[in-house]
This record gives structure tokens, sequence and C-alpha cells, in this order.
């Protein structure tokens, strides 16, 4: 490739390097992805002398970025979409552009009132947002379709089989027995509040859980939550207001904190939580493939108690949110990283509230999707062998 008037020779050494590797950068690329902060400028050198301009070169990590750049680049993919994908291949980017893009993630949570240019009081916003819903006839999916022809498939099969669940052990557990009153309006504005508020009601939380298991007939876990204030004052005093909303995450807006937490978590937690979140939607979509296989063989096996495993518990919520999200771009990667980031800051914040809280609990199977109780071998093993240590 020759070089032009209009391209610097240290740009040319760039738009050749990609030559060589089979791609082809343009100097509008180059051009317009330093614009976007993807890609720093070239190093001044010195002068040549008797007008003859002066001399640059390629910052050395820019040979890296200008390949990720040209491996990614292409129609409907944004600045924030690279930034994301070069951070999660590891290349150089800009510590600002990827914390940039992470935070502009968090933007896609709008709420009906966002553009309002006199914020309300929040209880005025929240009737406004109610009214809002009910006009427009706003809905939530909490059960998607493929996980509710799953739940029928594996409930035709167990009555066949004279194996019913939940067992009637279980059953008894549940004080509240029967359908979730909450509708599909409801889950929506139960969602919005969530997000505006910081936070939920232990009632919302049960309802929620009675609401993704539509047909169960019961749910003792959804009643072990409604019924915390009750059975366990002494912890509920701990997490819990009066009005038994949780109180661990800091009080306002969610998005405020998971913007502040784009800004300041590590660099490498940001990476190790946005491999997990990949590893979870896989392990989601193939515990789905998996139970569809033993479905379709007429038999329930293995993967068919894994998946009842989670349905009655927190792994459920994730296994519904991944069939939600059919597509799956950058921007709702990043969001579900900084979710995933914020749900382990609650645990912290938990742990130092109730020390020797029961966290080796977090390990029995279908409490969270593996990939994510991994992550918190440390906290399990720690609090398992103080449990043990207590009985022994």
């Amino acid at each position: 490739m020759s070089s032009t008037s209009a391209t610097s020779a240290a740009d040319q050494q760039l738009l050749d390097h990609a030559h060589r590797h089979g791609l082809t950068v343009t100097q509008k690329n180059l051009d317009v992805w330093r614009h976007a902060r993807l890609l720093p400028g070239n190093i001044p050198g010195g002068g040549l002398g008797r007008g003859k301009g002066s001399t640059s070169s390629p910052a050395p990590e820019s040979f890296d970025l200008v390949l990720g750049l040209a491996r990614h680049a292409g129609r409907g993919k944004r600045p924030k979409d690279l930034a994301l994908l070069l951070f999660a291949e590891g290349l150089p980017v800009p510590e600002t552009t990827v914390r940039a893009a992470f935070s502009a993630a968090v933007e896609t949570l709008f709420i009906h009132g966002d553009d309002d240019e006199q914020p309300a009081d929040p209880e005025e916003r929240l009737d406004d947002l109610a009214d809002h819903i009910d006009e427009e006839d706003l809905t939530v999916t909490l059960v998607p379709a493929r996980a509710r022809r799953i739940d029928e498939r594996i409930d035709r099969l167990a009555r066949a089989g004279a194996a019913a669940w939940p067992p009637a052990e279980l059953l008894a557990m549940d004080e509240n027995p029967g359908p979730s009153s909450s509708t599909p309006k409801d889950a929506a504005l139960a969602a919005a509040t969530a997000v505006i508020s910081g936070s939920m009601s232990m009632d919302d939380v049960g309802d929620m859980l009675r609401a993704m298991n539509p047909k169960a007939a019961a749910n003792p876990v959804a009643s072990l939550v409604e019924t915390t204030q009750r059975d366990a004052p002494d912890v509920a005093g701990k997490v819990l207001t009066e009005d038994g909303t949780l109180t661990l995450g800091p009080a306002g807006d969610a998005r405020d904190h998971l913007r502040d937490l784009a800004g300041r978590a590590p660099l490498e937690d940001l990476a190790t939580a946005w491999v997990t979140v990949g590893r979870v939607r896989e392990w989601a979509l193939g515990l789905c493939s998996r139970v569809e296989g033993e479905l379709d063989a007429g038999h329930l096996g293995e993967a068919a108690g894994e998946w009842q495993n989670c349905r009655f518990l927190a792994a459920r919520l994730v296994i519904l949110s991944t069939l939600k999200d059919r597509l799956w771009p950058p921007t709702q990667r990043a969001l579900d990283t900084l979710l995933l980031l914020c749900q382990f800051e609650e645990y912290r914040r938990l742990d130092a509230r109730m020390p020797g809280c029961q966290w080796h609990l977090l390990g029995a199977e279908g409490m969270m999707p593996p990939p994510t109780r991994e992550l918190l071998q440390d906290l399990i093993g720690r609090d398992t062998a103080t449990a043990r240590a207590a009985t022994d």
C-alpha cells in the first residue's frame, strides 16, 4: 500500500499493518475511531528541520487496537459497542472509554418520566407511572413461552409417573398456597418501582416469585420470603424497614448506583463479571436444550431435576431473563455485568451486617447459576467451615 498526501507516515504504518493481516482499514476509519476515543493519537516526534515538518509514530497499543477494531467494526456497531467488544478481548482500550460504555448501558433502563424537566416527588411519580402503564396497557412477560412449555411438559410427565412436584413435605411449607394475584401490569409497575426506588418490599419479591411459577401448586421459597419479618425478626431488623423493604443498597434510583459502579469498579472485576454473565447465559440456554432433549425422549433425567431445583430458587430468575433477551447486544451484556457486580456488593454488605450469615446455602443446586456460584466459593466455603465448627 502506498502512502498518500492525506495520510501521515505514522498512520500509513497502521494501514499497512491491517493490510498484512488481511483487513481493510481506511484513513477515515482511523479518524472516526480516534474521534470516538477508541484509538489513541500518534506520538509526536522531533522536527525534520528546514520547514519539512515533524515526525510522529503510532502509540504501541494502536497496532493491536486497529486489528480489533477492523474485525468488529461494521454496520450497526456503535462506538460504545466496539469499546465493550475490545475490552472483552483484553485489548488496551482507554479506560475512560470503557467506563463510559458501561455507564451508557445503564441508559437503556429508560422509564416513563425520565425526560421530564422537573423531577416529580417519588410518590407522585409512581402514581403517574401507574396511570401511564394502565393507559398504554404496558406489561412485563414474566415467563417466556419456552420456559412455560418446559414447565408444562415436566408437570405432565411427572403426573403420569405419579411424581408431582413439589412433594407433599414442601407443599406444607407454603403458608400462602395458590397462584399469584399479580397481573402483567402489576409486574411492570413493580419492576419500574424497583428501579426508581432502588429496592423492593419482601411482599413484592414473594409475589414475583409466585408469578414466575403461575401453575405451581405451592412455592415454599416465596412463603419464606413473605414471612421473614414474622419468623426471623432479628434478621429482618437488620436488613428491612418497618414496611418490609430491603435496606441493603444505597437509597434512591438504582441506575445512579449502577453508573457509580461503572465508574469505580476495578477493571479486573468488570472483566471477570463480563465473562461470568456470558457463561451464565450459555448455562441457561444449555439447560433448556438438555431438558427439552429429555422431554422429547419421554423421561425426566438429570437436566429435568436441575430445572426443577432452579424453578423455585434464584437461578430461575436468570433463566427467564436469558430467554426474554433473545438478542444480547454488548450494551445488554454490559448492563448484566453491572447488575452481577451490584449483587456481589449486596452480599458483602449483608455479610458485614450479619457475620455468620448462612452463605453455605448459596451452594445449594438451583440457588444460583453454577458460574455465579463459582465466584462465591470463598464466601460459601468460609461459611460452610464455620457452620461445621459450630456443630462439632
